[in-house]
């Protein structure tokens, strides 16, 4: 089951990731100034989660009918899991305003090269929070994507995007930094609120707490929002958006918040079926990717050594999964275990994640 959940993972962290960026970018690009409304659509598609924890609902209800079980609790969640998952949401939500930010003064490319500098982070915090293991595929993997990444930031020529100051570039890449080096911190963070749970942590629990944080982001976000002002001009940036006014303008919109859900939707469901440093290698190796899209959209420079830096961080990717593999470490019939040594059979819900 796991193997398929990670495939879905995946490929759901694939189109956040790609997507996301090059989403917010054409925001930009195209008339758009509010970064704290940016910010709240990161996490404002939560909603959607709605739909898989109604059919585990529903699915535990029938069980428990079968069983002769007189009451199916509506929510899994203990309270101190509950706590945690607000605490971490509130990070997620400050994390989203420094990357909307950096974003809205740095071009994808650029941005992206940035954002890369998070595995070496994430592999630093998954040792320290979590104890995460280095095996010589996962160090490969990780001195792969970095002198990756490396490349690029020594190649790039930091072009301004139209109509941005160097003062503001200078803010932007400071923003994107401190955004990277965050999120590397809150993949283990998660992880290790997995680990010192005191319940079970089954899938649908994890898109519980996808959702809790989601929430508590979204929350942040909206507080940020009252205090610019952004309610107030959301209309009139719509009415004068570049690309066919109002309706692509709200359309763009609704799609952005779909698609970042995805990003954090696989990125925390990787961390539950494998470990947060596979997510974090993940998110590294598609960075290039969306750096080759973005030249297509938006005719960004690429220079040859994108081009290597893509191989590397494709290399990195297979080596690290192989290690992965071989060692027996990401398994089908080997669900995540918390320090009270609860039962080792995961329920047959195949929920998406987050």
């Amino acid at each position: 089951m796991k193997y398929g959940l990670l495939i879905i993972n995946c490929i759901i962290l694939t189109i956040g990731t790609c997507g996301g960026p090059l989403l917010t970018r054409l925001y930009y690009n195209n008339g758009g100034k509010r970064i704290w409304f940016m910010s709240f659509l990161s996490t404002a598609g939560c909603p959607i989660i709605l739909i898989p924890l109604l059919f585990s609902f529903l699915n535990r209800r029938n069980r428990n009918k079968a069983e002769n079980v007189a009451k199916t609790e509506l929510f899994l969640m203990e309270t101190p899991l509950f706590i945690a998952s607000i605490v971490i949401g509130l990070l997620i939500g400050l994390d989203n305003y420094l990357y909307a930010y950096g974003l809205a003064y740095l071009q994808v490319s650029t941005s992206s090269l940035i954002i890369g500098t998070q595995l070496a982070f994430n592999a630093l915090f998954a040792f320290l929070l979590v104890k995460q293991k280095f095996t010589p595929f996962s160090v490969n993997a990780v001195v792969l994507l970095t002198v990756g990444t490396g490349i690029l930031a020594l190649h790039s020529d930091g072009d301004l995007p139209a109509n941005e100051s160097h003062k503001e570039y200078v803010v932007g890449f400071l923003m994107t930094v401190i955004a990277a080096v965050l999120y590397a911190f809150i993949l283990p963070l998660v992880e290790l609120t997995y680990k010192k749970a005191r319940q079970e942590i089954t899938f649908p629990l994890v898109l519980e707490i996808q959702m809790v944080m989601c929430l508590s982001a979204t929350c942040f976000c909206v507080v940020g929002m009252f205090i610019v002002g952004d309610f107030k001009v959301i209309a009139k940036e719509a009415r004068e958006f570049k690309i066919r006014g109002s309706a692509f303008y709200y359309a763009l919109i609704v799609i952005t918040g779909i698609i970042w859900q995805g990003f954090f939707l696989g990125a925390i469901g990787i961390v539950f079926c494998a470990s947060s440093l596979a997510s974090g290698v993940l998110i590294s190796v598609l960075l290039p990717v969306t750096e080759v899209l973005a030249v297509v959209c938006f005719r960004e420079k690429f220079q040859a050594e994108k081009g290597v830096s893509l191989l590397l961080s494709l290399w990195g990717f297979v080596s690290y999964f192989y290690g992965e593999f071989k060692s027996g470490k990401i398994v089908v019939d080997k669900p995540q275990q918390t320090e009270t040594e609860l039962p080792t059979t995961l329920p047959a819900v195949s929920d998406s994640v987050a």
